[in-house]
């Protein structure tokens, strides 16, 4: 049995952490599903950026749009949502087998909106209708003016992918915001039961602090950062705040482990993933990554509940220089700016495709 089975057999979703139209159209996508037991995927800017830029898979689509009056992010959304729309038809067996658990593909609002609280709460409504598929979360950062829009969108219906979280602190205030909607939800009598996930970042962590720390402690924040991050969600399933919504028909919330590659090119190319292995979470997997599991990965010790060994480690840390509050408000803000700059590079390689 490939690891990939395993992972999905003790409870973690493998969701691929890629979209481009050469994967939907190849049958890689397929592929993964059936061999791979990928079950659900997540996009951001820096994916579609290197998708548009580097194939010639986009340009017919980009000159009929083009004729139609379409430029700009309203051009870039509506390549996106047919990639969207094909991945999540593709997903929605799971979908629909899992009750809404599972089978599940991500689009982010525009990184230009991360300080812009009521424009976030607009383009999730409307990308999430303008998708015109059940199973598609619209992406917000988790941000402090993000909160709030998260907060919002559940209110309003639309389910929600937190993206851009880097610690149990920053988990906290997403899973805060969500529980504030549906309470509220259920305050005026509607439906619930509103799907979300929250994203917290790895191997980020790892790479910042690389050059900073001993031998010893390197590739262990990432792991140690998780691990009090899963501690926090074990937690908010047993409190009775949140029994009292689950009483009420509300779905959890689920966590989501993002950046899982390796980045130290000296580490295992599957570290994160054998580390994070742990039941209802998400782990959301680049291809090269994903395809090293399959091959050679091994599921071993689950995450333990109440976070093992990460407070002595993180100890270690800032005995070592590493101020990991500081970190994490660093590591939220330097995502934010890259899938900015993603964004602008995006849109420029858009409009040169126009006008070729």
């Amino acid at each position: 049995m490939k690891a990939t089975k395993q992972l999905h057999d003790i409870g973690q979703s493998l969701w691929l952490d890629n979209i481009t139209r050469g994967i939907l159209n190849d049958g890689t996508l397929e592929s993964y599903v059936r061999d791979y037991s990928v079950t659900g995927l997540t996009s951001n800017p820096s994916i579609f950026d290197k998708a548009i830029e580097q194939s010639q898979d986009y340009d017919k689509s980009i000159r009929g749009s083009t004729t139609q009056g379409m430029s700009g992010e309203d051009l870039f959304f509506e390549l996106a949502i047919q990639d969207l729309q094909r991945a999540a038809d593709l997903f929605r067996p799971t979908y629909e087998r899992t009750d809404g658990v599972d089978g599940w593909a991500s689009l982010e609002v525009s990184p230009l909106l991360v300080h812009d609280a009521d424009g976030t709460i607009k383009e999730a409504a409307a990308l999430h209708e303008r998708s015109g598929r059940d199973n598609v979360f619209i992406k917000i950062p988790g941000t402090p003016e993000g909160a709030h829009a998260i907060e919002e969108s559940i209110f309003g219906g639309v389910p929600i992918n937190v993206t851009l979280l880097f610690s149990h602190e920053q988990y906290l205030v997403a899973a805060e915001a969500f529980m504030r909607g549906v309470e509220r939800r259920i305050q005026a009598g509607l439906d619930p039961s509103v799907s979300s996930v929250a994203s917290v970042f790895i191997s980020r962590w790892d790479k910042a602090v690389a050059e900073k720390v001993p031998a010893a402690l390197r590739n262990r924040l990432g792991i140690a950062v998780a691990k009090l991050a899963y501690a926090a969600y074990r937690n908010v399933l047993q409190s009775d705040r949140w029994l009292r919504l689950a009483n009420a028909g509300t779905r959890p919330q689920r966590l989501l482990w993002a950046s899982t590659g390796t980045k130290d090119p000296d580490a295992s190319d599957v570290l994160y993933v054998e580390a994070l292995a742990a039941p209802f979470t998400i782990n959301t997997i680049p291809d090269k990554t994903l395809e090293a599991f399959a091959q050679h990965g091994r599921v071993g010790d689950l995450l333990p509940a109440d976070g093992g060994d990460a407070e002595d480690v993180l100890t270690e840390f800032a005995n070592s220089g590493v101020d990991r509050r500081g970190l994490a408000e660093q590591l939220q803000i330097e995502g934010a700016e890259a899938f900015d700059e993603s964004w602008k590079s995006l849109l420029a390689s858009i409009e040169r495709k126009r006008h070729d």
